[in-house]
């Protein structure tokens, strides 16, 4: 079951996410809060991958929106997963002010979302299993792969966008600025695919459109009045690695002639720059040679921190060289490292046994929980910058938000995770060697006895 906070005292959407939930054949639970203080709460201590804001009506209830937004950005750790937002407001100014550096993941209109309300939680369903994929592939896969099937729908072209961007720049994987590029050349061109793709809209009628003041999107719901054009699908194929994330949209259209049109010297006008922007934003853009097939790469970052919790920001920086160590197997000492970059290899007695990256967080917590006695060696491989926590401050800290003890339990639940799926793959491929030896010592053994010649006897 999928559980999404429905953070909303307004029946009226209580009742339409109630009634869209029960189509979903209860795939997705929502969990109905308001007030600021249970909805904090709610999220500090369920972490959920989603979540649905109505920030529509005035006075208190808009305050209270405004505050749980707040709490949410200035909290990395309640930043994590993203955000659908439900509004009234007309001024996309004013809208995006409130918004800006939230995980959003669909900003829709009160009015536009009894019609969308059922397609949108169903979105949701169908790909929990994308957001889920984040701690796995951290922590036991090398890469992850996928396609999603997007409908000729404005709004899936904005869900599916903020998925995948959101998805990388969590995962600490892009940072923000390649996450805005990619957001612009992604939601480029899974519109190409759709509007000129499969809704065959051309050049000139979409300029007609425009030049009319209308919305480009609301062209694209009047060609998908047209059955056999709403039956078309887009596929959003995807393989994301530890080194770079390649992406393939593939539309049901016929194609064009891509040649032509990037060799061509480019117009400025009120469209048709969306394929030369979107291959100055990603790599390796590249088309089949009907035209209705795109590739493109996004390299990642390295062993580095998105976001930093202004909890710490008080806290005192430590920058370390390459191959310097950081902390010493045996020694006593009372603090612990958040990591910001870099990579720390562990190391207990002479052997290598793991590593670190801002993915685990910390460096430290073991004997911060159990001891003050370091466990294991940790060394800086090409140097890095922690931030140095007091076991005191630390303590402090968790007293004031009692959610970051569970954060650090759920830390070490990972590495324990990890740590066993690592021994159940030694110990199969210990097995198998086993057994390829013990086959190979019967096949010596029989080849000796088929060998073996007794002896002449004379009588």
């Amino acid at each position: 079951m999928f559980r999404v906070p429905v953070i909303t005292s307004d029946l009226e959407l209580i009742e339409q996410i109630q009634t869209a939930s029960y189509s979903l054949s209860n795939s997705l639970q929502p969990v109905f809060i308001s007030g600021v203080e249970p909805v904090l709460e709610y999220l500090k201590y369920e972490l959920p991958e989603m979540k649905i804001l109505d920030f529509c009506g005035e006075g208190p209830c808009k305050d209270a929106a405004i505050a749980i937004l707040a709490a949410i950005k200035e909290d990395p750790w309640l930043h994590y997963g993203g955000l659908i937002v439900i509004h009234s407001i007309e001024n996309d100014k004013e809208l995006a002010e409130h918004l800006h550096e939230s995980n959003i993941i669909a900003v829709i209109h009160k009015r536009e979302f009894k019609t969308n309300c059922e397609r949108l939680l169903r979105i949701l369903a169908h790909n929990k299993q994308f957001l889920f994929q984040r701690g796995i592939q951290q922590h036991l896969l090398r890469s992850i792969s996928g396609t999603f099937v997007i409908d000729n729908d404005p709004l899936d072209i904005a869900v599916y966008t903020n998925l995948v961007t959101n998805y990388l720049y969590n995962t600490n994987l892009v940072n923000r600025d390649d996450r805005d590029k990619l957001h612009v050349a992604l939601q480029e061109l899974l519109v190409n695919a759709i509007e000129h793709g499969n809704c065959k809209i051309s050049f000139e009628e979409k300029t007609a459109w425009l030049e009319k003041g209308k919305n480009a999107m609301d062209l694209i719901r009047e060609k998908n009045k047209d059955p056999a054009i709403a039956a078309k699908k887009v596929r959003l194929s995807y393989t994301i690695s530890p080194e770079q994330s390649t992406f393939t949209i593939a539309d049901e259209g016929d194609g064009f002639d891509w040649r032509s049109r990037l060799s061509s010297k480019p117009s400025i006008g009120l469209h048709g720059m969306g394929i030369r922007m979107a291959g100055v934003y990603v790599q390796n853009l590249t088309y089949n040679d009907k035209g209705n097939e795109v590739s493109f790469n996004v390299v990642h970052q390295k062993d580095a921190s998105n976001m930093v919790p202004r909890i710490f920001s008080d806290q005192e920086e430590i920058h370390f060289k390459a191959k310097e160590i950081v902390v010493r197997e045996g020694d006593t000492s009372d603090y612990l490292y958040y990591i910001v970059s870099g990579r720390y290899l562990v190391f207990s007695g002479n052997r290598c046994v793991s590593y670190l990256t801002p993915d685990d967080m910390f460096i430290g917590e073991m004997s911060f929980l159990l001891s003050n006695q370091r466990t294991a060696t940790v060394v800086a491989k090409d140097g890095g910058t922690c931030i140095k926590v007091s076991k005191q401050d630390f303590v402090d800290l968790i007293k004031r938000n009692p959610h970051y003890g569970i954060f650090l339990a759920r830390l070490l639940a990972q590495r324990l995770t990890r740590l066993n799926a690592r021994t159940v793959k030694l110990n199969a491929e210990y097995m198998k060697l086993k057994q390829e030896l013990e086959q190979l010592r019967a096949n010596s053994a029989q080849e000796l006895v088929e060998s073996f010649e007794p002896p002449e006897t004379s009588v």
